[in-house]
């Protein structure tokens, strides 16, 4: 027997291996689980009822198992590859990561995506690093409102206080949880501060000269005082620290708290045993009086210095993530909506599809449509990256979260709420900043071994000591193991990556360029050929009919069966044509038979006669004669650059339609920019020889192919490839998609299809070459930039661990104190943050 199950509760590639597992241990059961279906194929000898799969997915976590509703014998799909595994990613649909994450209804991330793109449903730490979890951004978040005058009214929408007539206003969102936790945090410091300032300055009193707190008490009272003054910072105000310590060894994943955990915790320990039972140490550990050498200020400087660094993280953490909350405001909260004329202000979230919206000067376009009334020009920086306002006129489409100028506009609504063009942006910028980067699987297979190898150095620095060291040896091996355990950080690894990847990503999204996700931009980085379409990349995709030309019939009749044949075709030149014809006051009539032939035209019957409007390959197809005469003439107009289609009635050419479509103005110099950076250009258009060679030779592309099919565009990348070649495309349409997937970077202009835009992995919200100039050094600079992080966090690793080990000691007399280290711990990982917070700065 094999059934198909629903499994809900996976978020990553881990939960789907412990699914697998658990369902493969219950007898005569052999499972195959898929991550992107969120199914289970399960085979069976005889039949195991559904409640025995349920009882064990319960025990092992948060899963439940469903027969599915559309339970068939299918064969076993694939296992699913990590879901921060982005390989296959270009063929799913743009956004489907986003709907697993709210599927799971979690809010909060991992910094270091320990367990890849999995979500969590509180606020917390990490089960595998410790760290503080991080808050996703909120798209379409529902505002609520409120008076002025009196708070406590609070309102789903806009309108009037029932107390005083006032108008409701927007209430402010409630404070982010990174906001929260830094707030947590600094409250915490300060206690921590209050608390070990006094134990350090008596600690350190020895070296003050005539020591003044002898003359009050003993050292032993003070060190009673010390004791006191210890417990707060270390039961309240850093707790956390070794409640993280105590999960890692529990669960077995050793991180950067553990050897916190371990180094603090033992000085605290060594002081309390040395306070109380003071008769238990040796003479070594013992000072002149006779009292035991105590380690609190140690203890206490090291958990409030570690407790410094997690609160410059915290505030830098809300930064990296800047681009995603500057994105967030631009969405407006609220919207007049138009019924009979009468103009009501309502909630951004009533707002329905075919919704009439009157936007006013200077106010924020409220959701995606169309302008149906009036004209105006609109600044679409924030989403383009470009600075000069856009004309817009009827018919002409407008996007969320842009800012109308000085005219006043009525507009349809198209797309609303998580379709809008800002918020597919915002959600593809929060999946992009989460996803994984190849090269951070270096750091990953090192960050594995890391802890066990730093305790294994603590220990052995600590026998190296007790045997060859000076005396007392016993208390320079205890010192110097305590400060190797506190100067590893492998946070500093761990945040060498992510970190840069989402401040990367969200300069990319301010600038125009959508990265779907961190592999993308590696391999952007490496991409040696450029692969690019014609119409609509290169040239505007605006095309106009320049001309009918007609052998022997009316050109109006000629023009008339064309553009009835073309009115049921989306494809730009089709459109082109059908306005030509309205503009000429040509009736469309009715067709029959209609059909596309991919790559060569289209093919009817209008008013009785078989026509037939493409290509020369087109005109094979149908078996049409072409008069020597006409193929002269045809071919002289595309050398000049235009795109000429033939028009053959019932099986024979009787003229042709030359279209023209202009070179965008930012072509030309992106090409050279491109060119100038070792990257080889090539156009791949479906157009013929002569209109290509003639595009070709206006840009000083030295390689092109004219004549492509979508399978040739395939096949020419499989080639490249082949040879070693890392691949990027830029196209489209629809039939740039396959060319988009199989390519290492498949970059889909914004003005394209939606089955470009999924294919690919870069998006270009203008639409436009330069975006990929901008792609390309964005790229450059984040790994660089990651590169930067690592070699840091490696060389911090590398060199910290054998000077707090006491390398230096037999050369120049130096030894770390574990306060020193645990300075410089915090200071690494803040570091690495501030470096990737520099790409913010980065001018593309």
């Amino acid at each position: 027997m094999v059934h198909t199950y629903t499994i809900t509760g996976m978020s990553c590639d881990g939960c789907r291996k412990k699914v697998e597992k658990t369902l493969n241990t219950i007898d005569g059961a052999e499972a195959v689980v898929s991550l992107e279906s969120k199914q289970a194929v399960i085979t069976m000898d005889t039949h195991i009822p559904l409640t025995v799969f349920q009882d064990a997915l319960a025990a092992a976590g948060n899963y439940s198992i469903e027969m599915s509703t559309a339970e068939e014998k299918s064969p076993e799909p694939t296992p699913a590859k990590s879901c921060c595994s982005t390989k296959d990613s270009n063929t799913k649909k743009a956004h489907s990561h986003t709907h697993n994450h709210t599927a799971a209804a979690g809010k909060y991330y991992c910094p270091m995506h320990c367990e890849g793109d999995k979500v969590y449903d509180k606020a917390g730490d990490c089960p595998v690093c410790g760290m503080d979890l991080v808050q996703e951004a909120v798209v379409n978040q529902k505002v609520q409102y409120t008076c002025p005058m009196h708070p406590e009214i609070i309102k789903d929408g806009p309108g009037d206080c029932p107390i005083c007539g006032m108008d409701l206003v927007p209430m402010e969102p409630d404070e982010s949880d990174d906001n929260k936790t830094y707030n947590e945090l600094w409250r915490k410091m300060k206690i921590a501060l209050f608390f070990t300032l006094p134990i350090f300055i008596i600690a350190m009193s020895d070296m003050i000269p005539n020591n003044p707190l002898m003359k009050v008490m003993s050292m032993e009272s003070w060190n009673w005082v010390q004791f006191a003054l210890s417990l707060p910072v270390v039961f309240y105000a850093c707790s956390m620290f070794f409640v993280r310590a105590y999960k890692s060894v529990l669960t077995w994943n050793l991180n950067m708290f553990t050897l916190i955990g371990i180094g603090s915790g033992v000085a605290f320990l060594f002081s309390v045993f040395g306070l109380f039972f003071p008769s238990l140490f040796p003479a070594e550990f013992k000072t002149e009086t006779g009292s035991v050498h105590l380690y609190f200020e140690a203890a206490t400087v090291i958990l409030t210095l570690v407790l410094l660094g997690q609160l410059l993280e915290a505030k830098a953490h809300s930064k990296t993530s800047g681009a995603i909350k500057e994105l967030l405001k631009l969405a407006p909260t609220q919207a007049t909506l138009v019924v009979d004329g009468v103009d009501k202000v309502i909630s951004i979230h009533d707002i329905k599809k075919g919704d009439l919206l009157r936007v006013k000067p200077g106010d924020k376009i409220p959701v995606d449509g169309k302008i149906t009334q009036g004209e105006s020009t609109i600044d679409e920086s924030m989403i383009s990256g470009e600075p000069i306002p856009v004309d817009k006129a009827v018919d002409d489409e407008v996007i969320s979260g842009t800012i109308n100028g000085t005219k006043s506009f009525v507009m349809i609504a198209e797309k609303v709420g998580s379709e809008t063009l800002l918020a597919q942006i915002v959600q593809m910028v929060t999946d992009a900043s989460r996803s994984r980067a190849p090269i951070q699987k270096l750091a990953d297979s090192i960050a594995k071994y890391f802890v066990p190898i730093v305790v294994s150095v603590a220990v052995i620095t600590f026998f190296v000591w007790a045997i060859y060291g000076p005396e007392p040896a016993l208390v320079y091996g205890f010192i110097n193991a305590i400060a190797v355990l506190i100067i590893a950080c492998p946070c500093a690894l761990g945040l060498a990556t992510p970190m840069s990847v989402m401040v990367g990503v969200g300069k990319g999204a301010q600038s125009g360029v959508l990265i779907k996700n961190a592999e993308a931009l590696e391999v952007m980085n490496k991409v040696n050929v450029l692969i690019t379409d014609k119409t609509g990349t290169i040239t505007e995709g605006k095309p106009s009919v320049e001309k009918v030309v007609a052998v022997h019939n009316n050109e109006q009749d000629l023009l008339q069966l064309i553009a009835s044949l073309n009115q049921y075709s989306e494809h730009p030149l089709a459109q082109a044509v059908v306005n030509f014809a309205k503009a000429k006051n040509s009736s469309l009539t009715e067709v029959n038979d209609f059909d596309s032939v991919t790559g060569k035209g289209v093919v009817g019957t209008v008013a009785g006669k078989k026509v037939a409007l493409g290509n020369k390959k087109l005109m094979e197809h149908v078996k049409a004669t072409i008069a020597n005469d006409l193929e002269n003439t045809v071919i002289a107009e595309q050398k000049l650059g235009k795109t000429v289609s033939y028009i053959a009635v019932d099986a024979v050419a009787v003229g042709f339609v030359a279209i023209t479509d202009a070179i965008k103005t930012t072509s030309a110099n992106a090409i050279k920019e491109l060119m100038s950076e070792g990257i080889e250009v090539i156009m791949l258009t479906g157009d013929n020889e002569n209109t290509a060679k003639a595009v070709a030779d206006e840009l000083h592309l030295t390689s092109f192919i004219a004549g492509c099919l979508p399978q040739d565009k395939l096949n020419e990348i499989k080639r490249l490839q082949a040879e070693g070649k890392i691949v990027a495309m830029a196209g489209d349409g629809i039939n740039d998609a396959p060319a988009l997937a199989q390519a290492n970077v498949g970059i889909a202009m914004g003005t394209g299809t939606d089955a470009a835009i999924e294919s690919a992995k870069i998006t270009l919200v203008k639409g436009d070459l330069q975006g990929i100039v901008k792609a390309k050094k964005l790229s450059h600079a984040v790994m660089k930039n990651i590169n930067q992080n690592l070699f840091f966090a490696f060389f911090y690793n590398v060199i910290g661990i054998p000077i707090a080990a006491g390398v230096l000691y037999p050369f120049f007399g130096l030894l770390l104190s574990p306060m020193i280290a645990a300075l410089a711990m915090s200071f690494s990982s803040v570091s690495v943050i501030a470096n990737a917070l520099r790409l913010r700065n980065l001018k593309l």
